[in-house]
Order: C-alpha cells, then sequence, then structure tokens
C-alpha cells in the first residue's frame, strides 16, 4: 500500500463502499472515512480486507492521508450535509485542492460550491454517477463537471473505475466518463440522465399495463415478449431488468411482481427535471408526466376510494392479432423512448445557451452507454447524430431518429387508441405522441391564445405579414383604449 492515498471518499453507505471497492481494485490506494468509525473498522475488517484501503477517524487524519493535491469525495446525502462536509474540510486543506460532490445534487448548489470553494483557492467537482450499487462496484458512467483544472487530477481514477464500451476495433476500452462543462454542469446532466430514466420506466410501465390488462398475458408470457424486444433496437439495462423481474416468482410460485404495492417513490431528480424545463421554457412533456404519474401513484387510498365512485370503461377482451399488436406495442415503447431522450437533450441545449456551458452532446451519449441506468442501443445513434450534425436543434431531425419516429406513430397512434377505449392510463405514450403531433405543425392554434391575452391584458401579438419582434395591439371592445402592455415572456 502507497504511503500517501490517491484519494480520500467519505461515506460508507453502499454506494461509497463499492466506489472504494472499485477504486482499490483498480490500483489506487484509497482512505475510507464515516462519521462513525465503527462503521470504517466493520468495513476494513470486512469487505476491504487486503485491499489497498485505509481508514481515517477523523477529517485531520483524512486530509493527512492523501497526496497532494489532496482529493476527497463526498458520498452524502445531497443538500445541507454536503456543505457541512464541505466546512469541516476546508481548514485543513491547501490551494489546490479538490473536493468532490458524487451525490444526486441539485446543480444551482454545484454552481454555488464552484464559485465558493474557487474563493477560497480550491477546486470543487460536481459529479454524476450513475449505476447504482453493482455499477459503483464493477463500472459506473461518471459525469463530472466543475472547476476545469481539477479535471487532470482526477481523469486517471474516474475513467479507470467508470465502465468501459467498445471502440472501433470492439474492444472495451472507451470508459464511460469525461469531462462534462463548467460548474453544475455535471449534475445538470445527471439530472436530465435520471429524468430520461423517470420517463424510460414509466413507458416499460405503461406497456407492461397495456400487455397485461388489455392483451391478457401472464408475467411470464410478458418476460417472453420483453427478451424478444430486448433483441431489437429497445435493448436496454431498464427492458433487461424487467425480463428478470416479471420472471421472479415468490415463495409459493406465484410472480412477485403481482404482489408489489402500485405506489412509487421518488428522490427528486425527477421533479428538478420538470422544474427546471419550465425556468428555461422546454416542453419537456414525456418526463413531467413521467413524475406526475408517480405522484398520483403514490395517492393509493385515494384512487382505491375514487375507483368505488368514478365508473369507466370495462376493459374488453382482446379481440384480433396478438401477434401484431405486440409490435405495435414495441413500435410506441421505441417511438416515445426516443422522443424522451430528445426532450432531454433539448433540455440540455438550452440550459448550455442559459449557463454559458459548451456541452459535448456526442459524448454525454458516449458516458450514458454503459454503467448507467439508462443506457440502450441506440445511444450509438444519438452519438453519431451529433457526430455528423454538432449543431442538431432537436434529436428527432437527425436522419435514423427522424425515419424511425414516422414509421413507428401509426404502432403509437393503435396503442394509444385501444387503450383510451379500454380506460387504461397511458400518460407517458400520449404525451410522446402530442410532442410529436405538436412538434411537426407549422401552425399551431396559438394564434388564438394571443388574441385571448391582448384582449384581456393588452399584451399584445405579432402578425403573420410582418417581421417577428414587431408587436401590436388590438381594442379588440373599442372601450380598452390603444395603450399596450408587455408580452410577459418568462
Amino acid at each position: 500500500m502507497k504511503e500517501l492515498s490517491d484519494i480520500g471518499l467519505v461515506g460508507l453507505a453502499v454506494m461509497g463502499e463499492n466506489l472504494i471497492l472499485n477504486m482499490a481494485s483498480k490500483g489506487f490506494t484509497v482512505t475510507a472515512y464515516n462519521r462513525s468509525y465503527d462503521k470504517v473498522e466493520k468495513f476494513l475488517n470486512g469487505r476491504a480486507q487486503g485491499e489497498t484501503i485505509r481508514g481515517a477517524k477523523d477529517i485531520p487524519e483524512l486530509v493527512a492521508s492523501l497526496s497532494s493535491p489532496r482529493k476527497v469525495m463526498l458520498m452524502v446525502k445531497a443538500g445541507q450535509p454536503v456543505d457541512d462536509f464541505i466546512e469541516q474540510l476546508i481548514p485543513y486543506l491547501d490551494a489546490g485542492d479538490i473536493i468532490i460532490d458524487g451525490g444526486n445534487t441539485h446543480y444551482p448548489d454545484s454552481n454555488r460550491r464552484t464559485a465558493y470553494l474557487a474563493e477560497k483557492g480550491l477546486h470543487y467537482i460536481g459529479t454524476g454517477v450513475s449505476g447504482g450499487e453493482e455499477g459503483a462496484l464493477k463500472g459506473p458512467s461518471i459525469m463530472p463537471g466543475g472547476a476545469a483544472a481539477a479535471w487532470p487530477h482526477v481523469k486517471d481514477i474516474f475513467q479507470s473505475i467508470s465502465a468501459k464500451v467498445a471502440d472501433e476495433n470492439g474492444d472495451l476500452t472507451v470508459p464511460c466518463c469525461d469531462w462534462v462543462g463548467d460548474d453544475g454542469a455535471g449534475h445538470f446532466v445527471k439530472m436530465v440522465h435520471n429524468g430520461i430514466e423517470y420517463g424510460d420506466m414509466q413507458l416499460i410501465c405503461e406497456a407492461y399495463h397495456i400487455l397485461h390488462d388489455l392483451v391478457g398475458l401472464n408475467a411470464d408470457e410478458i418476460g417472453d415478449v420483453f427478451e424478444a424486444w430486448s433483441k431489437t433496437e429497445l435493448d436496454s439495462y431498464l427492458v433487461d431488468i424487467s425480463i428478470d423481474i416479471f420472471r421472479y416468482k415468490d415463495e409459493d410460485g406465484a410472480p412477485l411482481i403481482e404482489k408489489i404495492l402500485d405506489t412509487a417513490g421518488q428522490k427528486g431528480t425527477g421533479k428538478w427535471t420538470g422544474v427546471t424545463a419550465l425556468e428555461l421554457g422546454v416542453p419537456l412533456t414525456l418526463i413531467t408526466e413521467s413524475v406526475f404519474a408517480r405522484c398520483i401513484s403514490a395517492q393509493k387510498e385515494a384512487r382505491v376510494h375514487a375507483s368505488s365512485i368514478l365508473t369507466g370503461p370495462k376493459v374488453p377482451k382482446f379481440v384480433g392479432d396478438k401477434t401484431t399488436f405486440i409490435e405495435s406495442i414495441r413500435q410506441a415503447l421505441l417511438m416515445a423512448k426516443m422522443i424522451s431522450y430528445a426532450q432531454g437533450y433539448d433540455l440540455m441545449t438550452e440550459a448550455a445557451k442559459e449557463f454559458g456551458w459548451d456541452l459535448n452532446y456526442g459524448g454525454i451519449a458516449l458516458m450514458w452507454r454503459g454503467g448507467c441506468i439508462i443506457r440502450s442501443a441506440f445511444l450509438d445513434n444519438i452519438k453519431t447524430a451529433y457526430d455528423n450534425n454538432p449543431e442538431l436543434s432537436n434529436l428527432l431531425l437527425d436522419p435514423y431518429f427522424s425515419e424511425t419516429v414516422i414509421k413507428s406513430q401509426s404502432g403509437i397512434r393503435q396503442v394509444i387508441g385501444n387503450a383510451t377505449v379500454a380506460g387504461i392510463p397511458v400518460p407517458c405514450l400520449s404525451a410522446a405522441l402530442t410532442y410529436f403531433d405538436s412538434l411537426r405543425t407549422a401552425r399551431l392554434p396559438a394564434n388564438l391564445l394571443q388574441a385571448q391575452r391582448d384582449y384581456f391584458g393588452a399584451h399584445t401579438y405579432e402578425r403573420l405579414d410582418g417581421p417577428r419582434g414587431e408587436f401590436h395591439h388590438t381594442n379588440w371592445t373599442g372601450r380598452g383604449g390603444d395603450t399596450a402592455s408587455t408580452t410577459y415572456d418568462v
């Protein structure tokens, strides 16, 4: 073991422990620290035994054990705990030392911490880490941002422990980690990743709902459908784990999936994504609907009560060709999934403009190809799309994606129609189709909306026969006068 550690890590929950073990397995020496030292001792005498891992009883010992520039990674609960640890670390650090926040932090906090630590001569890195406990141990997707001067000092560690995907020769050598951008860019990209994850999961749930309630398949049969889908463009981590879930049996031999209460939890990153989209004026409709779907699922008692009062159509017995309809569901899921990614990339594009970030959109797709929860087959196509056109205004306008969604629209229309007639809620599939139809519609009815705004608030409007940016006001009633307000664009 080296005399001084390459990096220190604070927080010995599952992710923290697994990241330390991952680092040690790649030849790095790591100092482990936790507020309660008994947890450090248990780790050192258990999973970390024989590894290049040492423990620290307190923060001064932690910092003293590190080589310069000192690198301390925080894997603690987001929010105030991160700020608290930063304040505890600062007195013991020297200029040029680096504090890394690897939790699910809200990007404005990373913006603030980057500036705050820079004032003290220290570097801050806010990095998203995706892949769950298995990814942390075997290779996650890592999305670092913050103080660019710190990147060369952590690059080798981060890229060594990250997941690897194939290069042009098929060798697994390309790390799913690269520098994202300044300030909170890394945590912003991780936030969008999680938003897309919310959307993907809800879309899969809607497909399951239709296959189970409308088509009438049991859990094993649905597992077989998903296995067939995994050999198509839908191949992804979330589809793969769903196969295992559908086939898992409880102690009595019945599918466990049928015994799980239908209330979903959330940690807030999906909500942050939706709120940020509203702030930046981005139509992140599918991802936002996925958050609302979790919210209404949590209202279990209210739904049970409402189900005894609010009646709807009885789900009909399925008639027709099941194989053909199941293919329509596959097309619907594929199209909606692509739209979810397109909306996520639209949000990142607007954020880059707003915050002055130079985001590498193809590189982000590369980071998501392995290790993370949303890794899927067509991320290669996203990378290719932005490599071919770095100024691509919307992912759906790339030839591969435009051709795919155009071909898939008949399937999603059929699926949504059948689900609506049967009374099966499909909020994300519906949001995907509505977004597609809105995006491809050259003239929407917002002309009436602007007329209404001008009528009651004198907020003005633009005309088709005039230049953009030239605003007009009409005295609609003859009593309002000619004084105009503003458009109040936010």
